[in-house]
């Protein structure tokens, strides 16, 4: 069952809405359902991310730097 649900659009943003309902021929409603749809769409289902991203035979620094520099860590 649909719920009812009542907004107070701005007026500028009601009359492009009025606007574009007449030129593409579909509902004001139909419109803002497919806004919101489109905005709060599911998230897509995927493989949970466990490894690194990034794959590479370098050596690696230390676990947990004290003094190091990022940058010498990066580019050393």
């Amino acid at each position: 069952m649909p719920a009812r649900t009542t907004v107070e659009l701005p007026q500028t943003l009601h009359e492009r809405l009025k606007e574009r309902s007449r030129t593409s021929g579909v509902s004001i409603r139909s419109l803002i359902v497919r806004a919101v749809e489109q905005t709060y769409a599911e998230p897509k289902k995927g493989r949970p991310v466990t490894g690194p991203l990034i794959t590479g035979t370098g050596k690696r620094g230390p676990l947990f730097p004290v003094d190091e520099n990022p940058h010498d860590l990066i580019f050393s």
